[in-house]
């Protein structure tokens, strides 16, 4: 099965760079730390939450801010807890790209949101619900089905990290393409684009490159971007837009 084949889709790989700056683990986890509220802010906005920067800043401050449901507040703490979680582990040299690590993070991205959490569909109690994704006019995506034990999610997965492991050297383009496979693939009931970020994030960094964000004001055009990916199966543009963040 060709690279393409199991991930699910394609990308014109000249367009990805070759020549993103390397710097040492301290610098790039130490870039990481600093703009964490940033981070957690942007993927904030990303999922609709209604958090200002400002807001987001206190409550990582330990101080809590009046006048949101406690749903959003969640979501901002579990996604600076999953990213405290990821710098530590690439401070200790201990991230890998395995589904122990993807499901420890969704474990703490998705807690109390997704249906169930830290393990793929059908690994729980819920065996037959199939979550799909909205694409407005495009209508709807729908990903491999959910199944007792999840037995076709795990060789989705071990078949398409292995071939991008073994087929894509550059450590930058196997970063990009494992965010779209983890949000192609579906592998969560929900948290699927946030955990898979951050596994891209975990990519770069161990490679002593900066992470990446997508900010707040680019909402829109990742949004859009990402509906073009689900209908047409290409993580060019993607890609693209992804190097620009």
């Amino acid at each position: 099965m060709s690279l393409f084949e199991s991930l699910g889709f394609e990308w014109d790989r000249t367009a990805v760079p070759k020549d993103v700056p390397v710097y040492s683990l301290e610098r790039v986890c130490f870039r990481f730390h600093r703009l964490l509220p940033e981070f957690v802010w942007d993927a904030g906005v990303l999922e609709g939450n209604p958090f200002t920067f400002p807001e987001v800043q206190t409550l990582l401050e330990g101080i809590t801010v009046g006048g949101h449901k406690l749903s959003d507040q969640e979501q901002i703490l579990n996604l600076a807890s999953s990213s405290r979680q990821l710098l530590a582990l690439v401070k200790a040299q201990a991230f890998r790209v395995d589904k122990p690590t993807f499901c420890a993070l969704h474990a703490m991205v998705a807690k109390n949101e997704a249906l169930e959490w830290g393990h793929f569909r059908g690994e729980g109690q819920e065996t037959h619900y199939t979550p799909d994704v909205g694409l407005g006019e495009a209508g709807r995506y729908t990903p491999a089905p959910t199944a007792a034990g999840a037995p076709q999610l795990n060789f989705i997965f071990e078949n398409g990290w292995r071939s991008l492991r073994d087929q894509v050297e550059n450590p930058y383009e196997q970063a990009l393409a494992f965010f779209l496979f983890g949000a192609l693939q579906q592998f969560f009931f929900d948290g699927n684009k946030r955990t898979s970020r951050l596994m891209m994030n975990g990519i770069l960094m161990a490679h002593g490159m900066d992470a990446i964000s997508i900010p707040a004001g680019k909402a829109n055009d990742f949004n859009e971007k990402m509906i073009r990916f689900y209908v047409g199966k290409n993580g060019t543009e993607m890609m693209r837009f992804l190097a620009e963040c």
